[in-house]
C-alpha cells in the first residue's frame, strides 16, 4: 500500500533505500541535488537509465499523523518529490533475497538505536525499513514481526515525548495526550489472533493508566483491573505474566494507602487478591521471571516492607 497521496500516483515497483542517497535533476552527480533520501523512505520507480534510477520519493519529514493514515505508509507530511539517485543500496520486491535485507537492515538500525551511542534517526530507520519489509511482503516470514517492530518503535518514540511533559503527571489518562494508537490497531487487524496483536494490545494499555496517582486508590485498583483482564484475555500472550505481576505490584500498592489512611479493612481485601493474582501468576507461568517477581513483592508485603512508593524488585 502506498502513502503517496498525489490524484495520479506514479507507476512503476515500490522500493526504499539502505543508507542515506543523495536525488538529484538528472542523472549525473554534478547536477544539481534536490534532497537526500534516508533509509526506510518510500519511493517508486518510474524509469531506468543504466545505473541511475528515476524515482518518486519521501524524502527525511516528519511522518503523517493523521487518524487514516496509510497501514504502514503515512510516514511523509509533504508530496514526494522527483529525481534521479544511483542505483546502488536500492531495494524493491525483486532485488533477490530483498525480505531478508530489509528486515535485516531494520533489525541493525534498531540495535543502534539501542546503542548507548545510538540516535533519534536510527529508531526511525528502524521503524521505516520494518514497515517496508511488511509493506513489499505481506505474506513473507517476517510480516508480523516487522509492521509490529514498526508500529512499536514508533509508540515507544511517541510515548517518550508525552511522558516528557508536564500532563503526564496529570492523574487522569485523558488529561494528557494520548498516543497515537492507529498503528497498533492495523497490527491487530491484519494479524488477529498473533502473539503481534497481543504485544500491540499491551502497548495500547498505556493510554489507559494514570499518570501520578497522588495517592489515590482508584488508580491502582482500576490500573490492577486492566492487567488482569489484558492477562484472562491474552493468555499466550508473551506480556501475559508482566501483566499479572503489574496487578500485584497495583493490588499490593493500593493495600499500602489503604493502610496509610487507617481503611484495614480495604487494605486487606486489596492485600488478599494481591496474593489469589499472584498464586494464579506463579501456576500458569512458573517459569517467568515475574513469578518470582510477584513472590518478592508478597513476601514485602506479609512483612510489613512499603511497596507504594518504593522501587519495585
Amino acid at each position: 500500500m502506498s502513502s503517496f497521496a498525489a490524484d495520479k500516483p506514479p507507476s512503476g515497483p515500490i522500493a526504499t533505500v539502505l543508507r542515506d542517497t543523495s536525488i538529484f535533476v538528472q542523472a549525473d552527480t554534478s547536477s544539481q541535488k534536490l534532497d537526500t533520501i534516508t533509509p526506510g523512505r518510500e519511493m517508486v520507480i518510474v524509469e531506468t537509465n543504466g545505473p541511475w534510477l528515476r524515482v518518486f520519493a519521501n524524502t527525511d519529514v516528519e511522518q503523517n499523523r493523521a487518524a487514516d493514515a496509510p497501514v504502514f505508509g503515512g510516514d511523509a507530511a509533504t508530496p514526494p518529490i522527483s529525481g534521479w539517485i544511483q542505483s546502488k543500496g536500492i531495494v524493491s520486491a525483486s532485488t533477490p533475497n530483498a525480505d531478508n535485507i530489509l528486515y535485516g537492515a531494520a533489525a541493525g538500525q534498531e540495535a543502534r538505536a539501542s546503542d548507548v551511542h545510538g540516535s533519534r534517526g536510527a529508531a526511525q530507520a528502524a521503524r521505516l525499513l520494518y514497515a517496508r519489509d511488511a509493506q513489499l511482503f505481506p505474506q513473507g516470514p517476517h510480516a508480523g514481526e516487522a509492521a509490529w517492530r514498526a508500529a512499536d518503535i514508533r509508540w515507544q518514540l511517541e510515548k517518550a515525548d508525552v511522558y516528557s511533559r508536564p500532563s503526564a503527571h496529570e492523574k487522569e489518562a485523558y488529561l494528557r495526550q494520548q498516543i497515537d494508537d492507529s498503528e497498533m490497531k492495523k497490527v491487530i487487524k491484519r494479524f488477529p489472533g498473533s502473539k503481534y496483536a497481543d504485544l500491540a494490545a499491551y502497548d495500547m494499555l498505556d493510554n489507559k493508566v494514570c499518570g501520578d496517582w497522588q495517592g489515590s486508590t482508584k488508580c491502582p485498583e482500576k490500573e490492577a483491573e486492566l492487567f488482569q483482564k489484558y492477562a484472562d484475555e491474552h493468555p499466550n500472550s508473551p506480556k501475559a505474566p508482566e501483566a499479572l505481576f503489574e496487578s500485584v505490584y497495583r493490588l499490593a500498592a493500593a493495600g499500602d494507602i489503604y493502610a496509610g489512611d487507617n481503611n484495614d479493612k480495604k487494605a486487606a481485601e486489596d492485600r488478599d487478591h494481591a496474593k489469589v493474582v499472584a498464586t494464579h501468576l506463579q501456576q500458569k507461568y512458573p517459569g517467568s521471571d515475574y513469578s518470582a517477581r510477584a513472590a518478592t513483592l508478597i513476601y514485602q508485603m506479609e512483612q510489613s516492607i512499603p511497596i507504594y512508593g518504593a522501587e519495585r524488585n
